[in-house]
């Protein structure tokens, strides 16, 4: 995806971690379907290493690709239907207690790197309970099931080694500017764009311009699209503070992850700097 930076996840967090001091680093997430987790624990563990306790690891089921990228990464396609074994196989590395009699994670065991399930669905919802680990909903991108899945992570959950009580992320899309004319800008400008990458794919794809884009979005299918991104704080940092705050009441997440969503590099980091200090209380 050339737009997303997910192509060699704990190459780019091992970048981060060395430019960084604090802040805690984690993958949101690596499709575990495209991996063995025996390699997966060894990076991860590795990490682990190198920055004791900044390093998480999330997991997906979804294998993120088409077929022939698969063909590419040599993966089975049915990879995704082993995921609930493959989580159990990795979580078993890194706690150093291998299911694989003589197969280790080096280095990598007895890190217990934490491990979190990302989801878009009940299945994800119910794997975190039953496993005991913290559950991330991906509503900034796939937001229909959101309070569906978050209410059956919170009933069925089983204490674990890892986590005692249920914790609840969800995921929400921020646009923040000075001017709230321009934060709605930029907005119809990221929509636009989401709309365009999902019907002109390929080279030869048609050139669609904002008129026709617009006119798309007022269509059924459009509408489908658009609702991709019903979870959106857009305009000023008051106002995104405050549907942040709202957000996280209503759905009563324990954490929110902010994917900012402005088209220029520019206003995207302005955008992280304005939610910082409006979330920080600074006067914004």
């Amino acid at each position: 995806m050339p737009t997303i930076a997910s192509s060699a996840t704990s190459v780019l967090i091992g970048h981060v971690a060395a430019h960084t001091q604090t802040i805690r680093l984690g993958a949101g997430g690596v499709m575990l379907p495209n991996h063995s987790p025996l390699t997966i624990a060894e990076q991860f563990g590795t990490l682990a290493e190198l920055y004791p306790g900044r390093i998480d690891l999330g997991l997906g089921r979804a294998p993120g690709s088409d077929q022939n990228t698969a063909r590419a990464m040599r993966r089975d396609p049915r990879a995704s239907d082993q995921f609930p074994q493959d989580v159990l196989e990795l979580q078993s590395y890194l706690r150093g207690e291998s299911i694989i009699p003589g197969v280790q994670a080096v280095p990598g065991g007895g890190t217990n790197v934490p491990l979190y399930i990302l989801g878009s669905s009940l299945f994800g919802a119910q794997l975190a309970a039953a496993l005991g680990l913290p559950y991330a909903f991906a509503s900034h991108f796939a937001p229909n099931s959101l309070y569906e899945a978050v209410a059956a992570y919170r009933r069925d959950f089983q204490q674990s080694q890892q986590l005692a009580k249920p914790h609840v992320i969800v995921g929400v899309n921020v646009i923040a500017a000075e001017d709230a004319s321009n934060a709605n800008r930029q907005f119809e400008t990221t929509r636009r764009s989401r709309v365009r990458g999902m019907i002109a794919r390929g080279p030869s794809a048609p050139d669609y311009t904002d008129e026709q884009i617009d006119a798309f979005l007022a269509t059924p299918e459009g509408r489908d699209i658009a609702n991709m991104m019903r979870y959106s704080a857009v305009g000023t940092p008051s106002e995104v503070r405050a549907f942040l705050e709202e957000f996280a009441a209503s759905t009563g997440a324990d954490e929110l992850i902010i994917a900012h969503q402005s088209r220029d590099v520019a206003d995207r980091l302005r955008s992280v700097e304005l939610t910082a200090d409006a979330m920080n209380g600074a006067t914004v």
